[in-house]
């Protein structure tokens, strides 16, 4: 195989196109159904050990990414994850985002519709590059504070209704049909002009007629709490890291079926009571603070950000958001605080995105910490 590996940073890394980072090159899994059997955890542990530095990112699309892989030696994992079904032996259909309800049962819609969809895949017209689409049809809404431009969810009526991200309602479509107006709208999407926008939720041309519809979808349910869960057992991931020798001890677990990925930095260890003592519980407090790796795993980081963050999270009222870099890659939106490095010191800011402008600067992390304790415990 010859694939040439682009040297520009700052987009979504795939499988086939791996992003270049301070730790070596970031590596995108997308398992279908966002499920993996023990088998498959045990290949991305071997292959995160053999070709990367070991850790192991879960992503807000319930992805994986490797990181720390070498140029001489991606490859070889790209083949071995191709192998295991993990990855797509095309590049245009690996870079497919889908989203999906994690919480599917074999035979509902969910299910059914991703599967047609994963079948479908070739149809899709050419998107932007972080364009998504999400399924969401159970009975209990999981994913409307998710990212995703082309939507097929439950409306509160009770009907499968497509929506478009942005749009507040979407339209009830006919049985059998979902997948066919999923495409449609997407192809609507580039034919308008959308690829300038880049995301359906910029996207100010006006629907066509047979895409509009009133039909809200079901409010969204809390994402599930660490512990017992309906198919087993959720586990909390802080900042969504795990590393090999974590997943290889999660398939090992006697019980497990699979492990699903969530985009709530929550992994759902399918047939394994939470009695079992080996889970590796993590603090469920820290799911409230957004952290990207920082410096110097990312070259954009100036400062070293999840050690602040764990450090800042019990003081910490609402969401915290702890970044190496104005770019805010660990959440796109505003937090309760934001702290974001500025040349190797920390300006702060409340209600907040990373690059808004700042309430304090030039601190460093003792003084972030001392300022936030001192008006924590005043308020």
């Amino acid at each position: 195989m010859s694939t040439a590996l682009p040297h520009k940073r700052g987009w979504c890394p795939t499988a086939w196109q791996p992003m270049a980072a301070g730790d070596g090159l970031i590596l995108r899994i997308r398992p279908r159904l966002a499920r993996l059997s023990p088998d498959q955890m045990r290949l991305v542990a071997d292959t995160a050990r053999i070709h990367g530095n070991g850790a192991i990112d879960l992503t807000n699309r319930a992805a994986l990414q490797l990181r720390g892989l070498s140029y001489n030696s991606w490859e070889q994992a790209l083949q071995s994850l191709i192998a295991a079904d993990l990855v797509d032996e095309d590049p245009g259909r690996e870079a497919r985002a889908i989203l999906i309800a994690p919480d599917w049962q074999h035979g509902d819609d969910t299910h059914r519709l991703a599967i047609e969809l994963y079948r479908r895949l070739d149809e899709l017209p050419a998107l932007p590059g972080k364009t998504g689409l999400a399924i969401d049809t159970g009975r209990v809404a999981r994913l409307t504070g998710n990212s995703g431009d082309f939507r097929l969810e439950r409306g509160e009526t009770g009907d499968i209704i497509l929506r478009a991200d942005g749009r507040a309602a979407g339209v009830a479509i006919r049985h059998g049909g979902e997948i066919d107006a999923l495409i449609g709208l997407a192809r609507w999407f580039t034919e308008s002009g959308g690829g300038e926008a880049g995301r359906m939720a910029r996207h100010r041309a006006a629907l066509p007629d047979w895409a509009r519809g009133d039909l809200r979808p079901l409010s969204c349910a809390t994402p599930p709490e660490q512990g017992a869960h309906p198919l087993g057992t959720a586990l909390a991931l802080p900042f969504g890291r795990m590393d090999a020798a974590m997943l290889e001890l999660l398939a090992g677990i006697g019980g497990m079926r699979a492990l699903r990925l969530t985009p709530w930095r929550i992994a759902l260890l399918e047939g394994v009571a939470p009695t079992v003592p080996a889970i590796p519980f993590g603090d469920p407090r820290l799911l409230a603070v957004d952290a990207c790796v920082g410096a110097p795993a990312c070259p954009r980081a100036s400062v070293e950000t999840r050690t602040l963050a764990a450090r800042l999270a019990p003081h910490i009222s609402g969401r915290l958001h702890v970044s190496g870099c104005a770019k805010g890659c660990a959440r796109a939106g505003p937090a309760d605080l934001v702290a974001t490095g500025d040349n190797g010191r920390f300006r702060i800011a409340f209600h907040a995105r990373a690059d808004d402008p700042a309430y304090a600067e030039d601190l460093s992390p003792d003084d972030l910490a001392a300022l936030i304790e001192s008006m924590f415990r005043a308020a």
